[in-house]
């Protein structure tokens, strides 16, 4: 049976990720600094996206604990399971990890300073940093059924290669990239850093796997 516990948890979760695109979603049609939201409006940045999959997932999630009869096996449970082990997980981890690193090292490679004046410093943080918090609550709060681990990094990379060539696709459309750091890159840096980005992915994807056994070993059973 689900806890109250975590129902109140993913209903709440869902209910800040939902403000936070919808508030996001509202600065499109402003007067925006140089190169924000051209072409594809926010719908290019990984950061953006994320916090649509987390939004999904915590709705997803909060749906299938208020289920009068829930069953392991559900197609909803599932896919919730999925969601979060595949994707919101990792890729939430990755948004975080890379951002502060970057930005640790050069603020405009990822996050210029002309764009404080656009986003306050708590959309800043409820965009870069209370996603780990959150990932981590939703570990301790309910065990997540995961996938075989080929499968899973599988999808991982397919997905990562679609982003890819989107955000390839932004700067060829109106030669300003997505983030200031690529235009750094020669093409072989490019290639070199998405699968450095592919690799940081993967040992976070394996780093839920091995947070979700700890925390559940006793009760969660594994399709691997």
């Amino acid at each position: 049976m689900t806890s109250t516990l975590a129902i109140v948890f993913h209903i709440s979760a869902f209910s800040w990720y939902a403000f936070i695109v919808k508030s996001l979603a509202a600065k499109d049609g402003e007067e925006l600094p140089a190169g924000i939201f051209v072409y594809g409006g926010p719908w290019k940045y990984l950061t953006f996206l994320n916090l649509l999959l987390q939004m999904v997932f915590f709705g997803l999630a909060a749906v299938n604990d208020l289920q009068p009869e829930k069953k392991a096996e559900s197609t909803l449970n599932r896919c919730k399971d999925l969601l979060f082990s595949v994707f919101g997980f990792p890729v939430g981890m990755f948004v975080v990890v890379l951002f502060w690193t970057i930005f640790a090292y050069d603020r405009e490679l990822v996050y210029p300073a002309t764009i404080d004046t656009f986003f306050p410093p708590w959309i800043n943080h409820a965009m870069h940093t209370f996603v780990l918090p959150i990932l981590l609550g939703e570990v301790l709060v309910q065990p997540h059924t995961y996938p075989q681990t080929k499968h899973a990094l599988a999808a991982l990379g397919v997905v990562g290669l679609g982003y890819l060539s989107w955000i390839i696709w932004v700067y060829l459309s109106v030669g300003i990239w997505v983030y200031p750091l690529l235009g750094h890159f020669s093409t072989a840096g490019l290639v070199g850093f998405f699968f450095f980005n592919m690799s940081v992915v993967t040992l976070l994807y394996l780093l839920g796997d091995n947070l979700n056994s700890l925390v559940w070993s006793k009760t969660n059973v594994y399709l691997k």
